[in-house]
């Protein structure tokens, strides 16, 4: 796997990095951020997604909380992510 680094949460913290990497090979992204909160999955679940589909966050899966202002460092429509994130 070939990871590239996108992006920090500007002004971190020594304990508090939010963080976004891109597989180039795939381009996914991996994504360090704030496991969500009991009332945030709560409020998901009420929300739900499609028709049909499970609620449930299965145990495979997790959701995070992304500040904001990590949304700079993700990837364009067109695939490409910034050449120089800021910060990197």
């Amino acid at each position: 796997m070939k990871l590239r680094f996108l992006g920090i949460i500007p002004n971190t913290g020594k304990d508090d990095s939010p963080t976004i990497w891109v597989d180039q090979d795939s381009g996914d992204l991996l994504i360090q951020s704030y496991r969500a909160t009991e009332e945030e999955l709560k409020a998901c679940k009420e929300i739900g997604s499609i028709p049909g589909h499970g609620t449930d966050v299965p145990d495979h899966e997790t959701v995070i909380r992304l500040p904001k202002v990590m949304l700079q460092y993700i990837p364009r429509p067109d695939g490409d992510a910034a050449d120089e994130a800021p910060g990197t």
